[in-house]
């Protein structure tokens, strides 16, 4: 798969759903690269259409909502092309709710596209959660898992799928785009910036 040598973050647009969720979030995310790592980082957030060829230069995507994924043809072509190519892709259900929408319908998805057994739990030992800052526990909560909306519950694992011995596809419902929305500069009030998981997310993706 062709890379550019400058990082950038996609976010992926498909036909059903709402896919247009958390806009603050990839810059946040992209601040965190620049500040914490030596990688070269586009900071503007790309927006690719799933049925585009142009996913296939991306070196990350990222993919969430709140409603129905009901992926087109085309649509499903890409993804698998994407993901068995080498391609990452994390998922983030902004329900945060293992029975809402989003969380079904793209589940049904992965298993049309991939088999009704492909999309496990991971360990939380697994490299993601030491591959640059340590996360012991597996991974971290959202205070969205505990605001009484969706499921009201602490999802204390996440799910891949696995192509050739590495996560191709991250799946997360614990609403990681709604805790790292908001304005980068707003970061210096945290005790401890929330938006490093993702720079594990990322690093993984672009070294494993």
């Amino acid at each position: 798969m062709p890379l550019s040598n400058e990082f950038f973050f996609t976010r992926l647009q498909y036909e059903s759903g709402d896919w247009d969720v958390d806009q603050r979030m990839p810059s946040n995310l992209l601040n965190s690269l620049v500040e914490y790592t030596t990688l070269k980082v586009d900071t503007r957030e790309k927006i690719i259409t799933l049925a585009s060829d142009d996913i296939f230069k991306s070196p990350f995507c990222y993919i969430s909502g709140h409603k129905l994924v009901e992926f087109t043809k085309k649509e499903q072509e890409n993804f698998e092309k994407y993901v068995r190519n080498g391609g990452f892709v994390f998922a983030d259900d902004c329900n945060h709710d293992i029975d809402g929408l989003f969380a079904k319908s793209f589940e049904r998805q992965m298993e049309e596209i991939f088999g009704p057994s492909a999309l496990k739990k991971i360990p939380n030992d697994h490299e993601i959660y030491t591959i640059f800052f340590d996360f012991e526990d597996g991974p971290p909560t959202t205070s969205q898992e505990l605001n009484g909306w969706g499921d009201d519950l602490v999802h204390e694992y996440l799910k891949a799928i696995i192509v050739n011995g590495r996560i191709a596809v991250l799946y997360s419902n614990k609403d990681y785009g709604c805790e790292w929305d908001y304005d980068f500069r707003n970061k210096r009030w945290y005790k401890i910036d929330n938006t490093r998981f993702g720079v594990n997310i990322v690093m993984y993706a672009l070294t494993s």
